[in-house]
């Protein structure tokens, strides 16, 4: 009486450890194309981003990269572009524009592409809207230092009581 499986070919053809390689090749490439901002090139200069702007401002609290938020900077939220990259923020209503350097993440309201400072949103001429639809022009990456403590993460101080 023969076996229905064949145990001979199966130490051969292990179907488990076959696999393992080409899902894991698949999956990396897989991601790389889909674009995951991890693999993403977004700070390559002259990439461009049209949306909906909003400004933000909350003074003393920490920054993405460590720092203070400070309203009087020229500093912007982005969801994926790497900290420190500059940008040219052009308010498409009034042709108004700003040099602003990402320094945090976020906007976190459905629909917007970026959140700038007050000093930011004020030479924008977007203080009494709120809001305003721009474009987004990468500059290139800040030619200032990184700032001390940029790679920590704080764990668990957003999730705790706000004060």
């Amino acid at each position: 009486m023969s076996e229905p499986f064949d145990t001979a070919a199966s130490s051969i053809i292990d179907p488990k450890g076959m696999w393992r390689p080409a899902v894991v090749t698949l999956c990396a490439l897989s991601v790389g194309e889909m674009g995951c901002s991890l693999f993403r090139r977004e700070s390559a200069p002259g990439r461009v981003q049209v949306g909906l702007a909003s400004w933000y401002d909350l003074p003393g609290r920490s920054t993405a990269n460590g720092e203070r938020y400070d309203q009087t900077q020229l500093t912007a939220a982005h969801r994926s572009l790497p900290l420190g990259t500059r940008v040219l923020v052009t308010n498409l209503a009034n042709g108004k524009s700003v040099r602003v350097r990402i320094n945090d993440r976020g906007p976190f309201a459905r629909g917007r592409v970026i959140d700038v400072s007050r000093a930011a949103a004020r030479r924008l001429g977007m203080i009494g809207t709120g809001t305003a639809r721009v474009r987004i022009e990468v500059l290139g990456a800040s030619s200032a230092a990184p700032v001390e403590g940029e790679a920590r993460y704080r764990r668990g101080s957003r999730r705790r009581g706000r004060r």
